[in-house]
């Protein structure tokens, strides 16, 4: 008997109807429905009738399954315009996806508070998700453009050094990996501009929720920046950068603590110090390290051997400890890089700079309600999986939709490898309230 079969010789048809690609992705769709997404969205600012063909909140829904997807750009809905499942979610029709880029333009041009109103649909669907007290992680990222966009501009570009980029600053929540605000800024601007502008934005949107920590890179600073954390008595740690003058007065320090002795020595002092754009002194640990020589008759640290680093606090820390929680800011590069990778907040959809700005909180938004979905139905294994995993491993799944006895049945592949886990996952959206 022969195991193999001759391609050739296989005929083949287009006579499947009611198929999808995408049967898996319907415990997502379920979950968005168990949340009230679409009439929580009902009343965003669109522009268009609530009973015309495509309203505001069916376009975003469309375009947060799309990025949850895989789509990277708004050309790639076009494979799902078609997908039987899709169109039974949004009513019958999904739109052509030269809609989305004229409706994302006209909310950019005609809907100046719309960026707002997805802001705070963004904190009600995380709010239940927040824990008591908040860590903010703030960071900024250059999005590369390769056209002449608006608001793009020559900035530091590490990636691509010359060209145009946008230069977007994100906060997220440390012990969620939520995101918790978003601004689209150009290329050309500090990673520091309008931070502490962005910052009372966001304790704005928080509300009443306690913020308890901050974390930031040694690009955000200035005396608007750090009163600001101390006004809302937030206990901030941030990278401080290495000067001359402030290394002269590290020099003057003899006392050191240490703390690591090993292959690696690792020592600390704190001082209170005060830089030239300050108004007042603050607390700054310092940190160095140096590596460990053994010539066989005893070890040697030679003084250039070691590397600095300052932190600029309001924690009354030990200077190990506080490098170590600032080290665990290094998760925020994951959730940006899943961002990127997972949601293609990189990839720029219009020329329109105020539309783009759009298409990042979409996209972000999509993020957040993917993590949500994660944390609130799928098991504690899957908390961990990037989007892209999770789309190979239960949206990628072809299913078909039959009625039967006057009922509609989607019925996906029956060697579907994570069918146990996929069924446990929809039993408990079905008991969602």
């Amino acid at each position: 008997m022969k195991s193999t079969t001759i391609m050739s010789k296989i005929k083949s048809e287009f006579s499947l109807n009611n198929a999808t690609s995408f049967g898996g992705v319907n415990i997502f769709l379920a979950y968005l429905e168990k949340i009230k997404l679409s009439e929580a969205m009902r009343y965003l600012s669109g522009g268009k009738a609530i009973n015309a063909v495509f309203p505001i909140q069916r376009i975003v829904l469309y375009l947060i399954i799309g990025w949850m997807l895989g789509c990277e750009r708004i050309f790639h809905f076009r494979k799902l315009q078609q997908d039987v499942l899709l169109r039974r979610f949004l009513g019958g029709r999904c739109p052509h996806h030269s809609l989305l880029y004229k409706e994302l333009v006209r909310w950019g041009r005609t809907c100046p508070t719309l960026p707002a109103e997805l802001r705070a649909l963004n904190q009600e669907i995380l709010r239940p998700a927040l824990p008591v007290g908040l860590l903010l992680d703030l960071d900024s990222s250059v999005e590369t453009v390769y056209g002449n966009q608006e608001g793009a501009a020559k900035g530091t570009n590490p990636h691509k050094p010359g060209r145009n980029s946008y230069h977007p600053l994100l906060v997220f929540e440390g012990q969620t990996r939520l995101n918790l605000n978003a601004t689209l800024r150009p290329g050309n601007t500090h990673s520091s501009t309008d931070a502490a502008a962005f910052l009372e934005q966001t304790f704005e949107l928080l509300g009443d929720r306690r913020v308890k920590y901050a974390r930031f890179d040694k690009g955000f600073g200035g005396e608007h920046f750090y009163s600001l954390w101390e006004n809302k008595g937030v206990g901030y740690v941030g990278k401080l950068k290495w000067t001359q003058r402030l290394a002269r007065e590290v020099q003057a320090c003899r006392y050191w603590t240490r703390y690591v002795d090993e292959d690696w020595i690792i020592e600390g002092i704190t001082l209170i110090y005060k830089a030239t754009s300050w108004e007042t002194s603050r607390r700054v640990a310092v940190i160095r390290k140096a590596q460990i020589f053994d010539d066989g008759q005893g070890r040697i640290v030679f003084d250039s051997d070691w590397t600095y680093e300052a932190i600029v606090t309001n924690l009354e820390w030990e200077p190990i400890d506080l490098l170590r929680f600032y080290n665990q800011r290094c998760c925020m590069e994951n959730y940006i890089k899943e961002a990127k990778q997972g949601f293609s907040i990189d990839r720029i959809a219009t020329g329109d700079f105020k539309a783009n700005e759009l298409d990042l909180l979409i996209k972000l938004l999509a993020y957040n309600l993917f993590e949500h979905f994660k944390r609130n139905v799928c098991e504690p294994m899957h908390i961990g999986y990037t989007i892209a995993r999770f789309r190979l491993e239960f949206f990628h799944c072809a299913a078909t939709i039959i009625r039967h006895s006057r009922s509609v049945v989607l019925k996906l592949m029956k060697d579907f490898s994570n069918r146990h886990a996929w069924k446990r996952i929809e039993e408990r959206i079905a008991v969602l309230e």
